[in-house]
């Protein structure tokens, strides 16, 4: 039987297994998570690919000849998180326990110890298995090398490495040489993606290949091709993994060095009791109380112990290390039976309906046809009320061979009282889009109690939010992806084309998944005051609230967009035609190259700054400097602006239109924001460019029915009014208590003169100051953004100050109480969660100080917007009123509302927006209405 050796490439699981895991602490308030994961993954290793010889890598400490090569790898790379930092010795200690030779050889990196190694093995006979999440090491793989990746169930040989990358693996280093490599900053050709890479290289077949034929590649890409030729060269070398490092003078062998060894038991039962993982010591220990200690429930005061420690535990750390105890949720033992049925009979699916009934909560997911709500169409359904217990009903599965199934309306039939029953409680994961899917169906779905999308964006709102995340970080468990089961590419089939036996497994884990989430997650939310106020009283109504105008959606004029779309590509042509003028020579306005060429050629304009490959930039920032100074580059910013306004809006909106409502239905993220924001997609709804003519042209092309019409709420200089209310600031809260207008009142206070003396200039001034400070903007940004000397800018931050003192203490508290417990809060309580606060990098501290300041404005902006929707909403249902919410924009809702409600509405929803919150000075809601979403502002 051929030998086996078996690497893993520590360093890339060190930062997979940080970043993939919960925040975890021990009594001591250490962080344990990525010690968690890498011991899990070694152990499942071990145990998948039993072998002779094993090492885990690591990267040893100081630079390599890659550094020396090209000081700028890796350049980019963000210095590791002090909380990993501090689980690297415990990890080193841990992979030596289980039994593991560790390897980290100075002036050389993993990969190249890796390479060296495989090499080696290969040369002895031997098979070499490589586990990593590294894509560059694609390029080892052959006849006697395989990867594997334990955190994604990848497992790549030669035809899999063809299959996901589309070159064979003696050409990655070609691969990845033209795409370049951004998490070790190495360039590669600009504009060239893997798409491209591929193409070139299938007909060129090497590097050299598309090197030679750099002249026949056509278009802008052709052109940074020609532009990177004299660093590919160099990239290639970069890329390149070292097989034939001189490993003697480190006395390592394979042989003699490299043989695994059994597990420490002594050794792993004391590294268990001093971290803390109290459910594998009892495992190791075959005591069934050992170090079963009470678990404390998460509190909403950060100072409480953590839900990994004893009793006292907590009690020696830090606040910041408390807090993160206190969101933290040991991950809970499997079900001991797992059994997923497939619903095919009546007789099965009344069984199942007897189940839910009598459940006290049941996760619920569909299986559809498309990822566009509206358009949707079920093709199964899955239930689950006990862990390791689910089904899966399907009801359009077409393939050959496809066993006789349940028809839709008979399964809809008999599940729509249940699923329309308000007493009947649900979890699900994003049931708004399950909501959508339903109502296509005309069930409309209620008793939405639970949604584990929102309880992990509530207490981890940092964090991804995703199923196979959650379940990975909170159930410690793989889950099947949707790629596994319908493949990828051009190659992927739908759901209703897979196999009902794999989509059982794929669809009832869904919702088993969902309920154990929920299980974890739930108890962190519920425990804490103010979190749970977040999500049963702001989140889960509002995720309701946003299906429904999803579903109204809002009526689009074509024929106005068509217009605006033809005036708008005249416009172009004027604009190109007046930039040859310009640059005396017609040239392609998208080439970076081109442009570079004449603004740094041609005209001699001054470089701002240079890309990572040397070359001039002509990016937007560098644009916007020069454009003070120079006319070319303004005409290509409005050209650029006016290109992405007619390909986002004016060509894109009218294709948008639901062939079923007539309408353009937009769909509302809700947890994507740290601060609670809504983001609006398919269209995005919230980035029109309101600040030119043309830009605002767009919302008139957002109408009214016949008979209705657009009526917008917007809370008027809401963060503003938020910042007085947290900091107390008497002169604030004096201003807008008085009705001042605050700008004016801000600009008295600097300039030391009365209201009425307060010119138009001074005003502009005190708005940017007013809303620049409250984003953190320092000196240097201020005098951007007004024109003036850094100096001057500082003086009125000083008056700013001096005369709003409780603003410069609020934010001084702000920052002291970031780093101390790691997060910030809104008025109502959700927790912003700042991962950099504590960061050795000065700039990404500074920005996280800065977001500090900011985030519990912008958050309690999000909450009162929400509150309002909710309670809008709710008045327009109680009161049985024909109007209907149809957009939420930033501090604004938009209403259609018909003729004859019109000054009912005028005056109740203004009035409603102001009553959600009771704040230390008055909420103000001011109302537009016109034909249109432009008149109604």
């Amino acid at each position: 039987m051929q030998k086996t050796l078996l690497l893993v490439d520590g360093s890339s699981y060190l930062y997979r297994a940080f970043h993939a895991m919960p925040d975890l602490r021990n009594a001591r308030g250490e962080p344990t998570g990525a010690i968690y994961g890498m011991i899990n993954m070694l152990r499942r290793l071990r145990a998948d690919f039993p072998a002779a010889y094993m090492a885990c890598v690591f990267d040893a400490k100081g630079k390599t000849f890659r550094d020396d090569l090209y000081p700028e790898y890796k350049a980019q790379r963000a210095p590791m998180p002090d909380d990993l930092r501090l689980q690297i010795e415990p990890i080193h200690q841990a992979v030596a326990a289980m039994g593991w030779p560790i390897l980290m050889v100075e002036g050389v990196e993993a990969d190249d110890v890796i390479g060296t190694l495989a090499v080696e093995a290969t040369q002895l006979g031997m098979q070499t298995i490589i586990s990593t999440g590294d894509k560059d090491l694609a390029q080892l793989v052959n006849a006697n090398v395989t990867l594997i990746n334990t955190m994604s169930n990848e497992k790549l040989d030669e035809a899999g490495v063809l299959a996901k990358f589309g070159v064979p693996p003696n050409r990655i280093i070609d691969y990845l040489t033209l795409i370049g490599d951004t998490v070790d900053n190495v360039p590669g050709v600009s504009k060239c993606g893997p798409k491209t890479a591929v193409k070139w290289l299938t007909e060129y077949d090497s590097l050299d290949g598309v090197i030679a034929n750099a002249d026949k590649i056509k278009g802008v890409v052709g052109d940074n091709l020609r532009a990177a030729l004299d660093w590919l060269p160099q990239g290639r070398v970069l890329i390149t993994v070292k097989t034939d490092c001189d490993l003697s003078g480190h006395h390592i062998s394979i042989n003699e060095s490299l043989v695994g060894k059994d597990e420490s038991k002594e050794d792993m039962l004391a590294f268990f009791s001093r971290y803390g993982f109290k459910t594998w010591l009892r495992e190791l220990s075959a005591d069934p109380t050992a170090g079963a200690t009470p678990i404390n429930k998460a509190s909403s005061t950060p100072a409480q112990g953590g839900l990994f420690g004893d009793d006292d535990s907590g009690s020696n750390a830090s606040p910041a290390a408390q807090a993160a105890q206190s969101h933290t949720p040991e991950i809970p033992a499997a079900p001991a039976v797992t059994h997923y049925e497939t619903i095919l009979s009546e007789a099965q699916l009344d069984a199942w309906l007897n189940k839910i009934q009598a459940a006290s909560l049941t996760a619920v997911d569909t299986e559809t046809t498309s990822l566009d709500p509206m358009l949707a169409q079920m093709v199964g359904i899955s239930l689950c009320c006990e862990a390791g217990i689910a089904a899966y009903i399907p009801m359009a599965h077409h393939y050959p061979g496809a066993p006789e199934q349940l028809s839709r309306e008979l399964v809809l039939g008999k599940l729509k009282a249940w699923l329309e029953d308000e007493s009947k409680a649900k979890v699900g994961q994003n049931l708004k889009y399950d909501a959508h899917v339903f109502a296509n169906h005309g069930v409309r779905l209620a008793g939405i109690v639970h949604d584990t999308l929102l309880q992990s964006y509530v207490f981890e709102s940092h964090k991804s939010h995703d199923m196979d995340s959650l379940a990975l970080r909170h159930l410690a468990r793989k889950t099947i992806s949707y790629e596994e089961v319908c493949g990828k590419g051009a190659s992927q089939i739908g759901f209703d084309q897979v196999d009902i036996e794999r989509a059982t497994a794929y669809a009832a884990e869904d919702a088993d998944i969902t309920l154990q989430l929920h299980h974890a997650m739930w108890p962190q939310v519920e425990h804490d005051a103010k979190l749970r106020f977040i999500y049963d009283k702001i989140e889960v109504p509002t995720s309701i609230v946003l299906q429904k105008i999803e579903r109204n959606g809002v009526l689009i004029d074509r024929e106005r967009l068509a217009t605006q779309s033809n005036e708008i590509g005249n416009r172009l042509l004027e604009l190109e035609q007046k930039a040859y003028e310009l640059a005396e020579q017609p040239f392609n306005l998208n080439s970076p190259k081109q442009l570079g060429e004449i603004f740094f050629g041609k005209l001699g304009l001054p470089v701002v700054k240079k890309t990572p490959s040397g070359a001039p930039s002509t990016d937007e920032e560098v644009l916007q400097k020069l454009a003070e100074d120079y006319p070319l580059p303004k005409v290509i910013l409005e050209y650029r602006g006016l290109a992405k306004l007619k390909s986002t809006y004016t060509d894109k909106l009218p294709k948008m239109v639901n062939p079923n409502s007539g309408r353009v239905h937009t769909n509302y993220a809700q947890a994507v924001a740290v601060t609670g924001r809504l983001a609006s997609n398919d269209p995005n709804l919230q980035n029109i460019p309101v600040r030119t003519a043309e830009g605002r042209r767009i919302r008139e092309a957002f109408v009214a029915a016949p008979g209705n019409v657009i009526m917008s709420a917007d809370y008027s200089q809401i963060e503003l009014r938020i910042m007085a209310h947290i900091s107390g600031d008497a002169s604030l809260l004096k201003a807008f208590a008085d009705g001042e207008d605050v700008h004016r009142a801000t600009a008295a206070e600097i300039f030391g003169i009365g209201l009425d003396e307060v010119t138009s200039e001074q005003r502009r001034y005190a708005k940017v100051i007013n809303f620049g400070l409250i984003y953190g903007m320092s000196a240097f940004g201020l005098a951007g953004n007004l024109g003036i000397e850094r100096s001057a800018a500082q003086s009125y931050i000083d008056k700013y100050f001096q005369r709003y003192p409780g603003v410069a203490q609020y934010m001084a508290d702000t920052r002291t109480q970031a780093k101390a417990h790691g997060y910030v809060e809104t008025v109502f309580g959700r927790r912003l969660w700042l991962p950099e606060i504590n960061s050795p990098n000065g700039p990404r501290r500074q920005g996280a100080e800065r977001a500090a300041i900011n985030a519990p404005m912008q958050g309690t902006a999000a909450d009162l917007i929400k509150l309002a929707m909710i309670a809008v909403q709710n008045w327009l249902e109680t009161d049985q009123l024909k109007s209907k919410m149809i957009m939420q924009v930033h501090d604004e809702l938009v209403l259609e509302v018909v003729a004859e409600e019109v000054e009912l509405v005028k005056q109740k929803l203004p009035a409603l927006m102001a009553s959600v919150a009771q704040l230390d000075v008055p909420l103000l809601a001011e109302v537009g209405m016109g034909a249109n979403w432009e008149e109604a502002h």
